[in-house]
Parts: structure tokens; C-alpha cells; sequence
């Protein structure tokens, strides 16, 4: 099982996380459009990956 196979089988057996990372996702974008060299693509990732890192809290 690969790590990305791991990380898609932790968000769906995880209820609201994907929720979640939308949620936190779309906050990063909107904050990193005004910040230079970070455009809305690398803040949603950002996002996503805080909700995905905090899912255990």
C-alpha cells in the first residue's frame, strides 16, 4: 500500500475530515491571494494539509 493509498483510506474511514480539509483548503486560498509568490493553489494545499494534520485532535 502506497502512501497515497494510505492517506485516500484515512480520509474516507475518518468522518467530516474531508469536510474538513475542504473547509481549510478554500481558508488558505483565499488568505495566500494577497501574499506574494504564494498563489491560491499552494495556500489550499497548505489548508488541506493543516485540517489533514490536525485530524486526530
Amino acid at each position: 500500500m502506497s502512501q497515497l493509498d494510505e492517506v485516500q483510506t484515512n480520509i474516507k474511514n475518518t468522518p467530516g475530515l474531508g469536510k474538513s480539509m475542504a473547509k481549510w483548503g478554500a481558508l488558505g486560498a483565499v488568505v495566500a491571494i494577497p501574499v506574494p509568490f504564494v498563489g491560491p493553489v499552494i495556500g489550499a494545499i497548505a489548508g488541506a494539509a493543516y485540517a489533514y494534520t490536525k485530524r486526530n485532535k
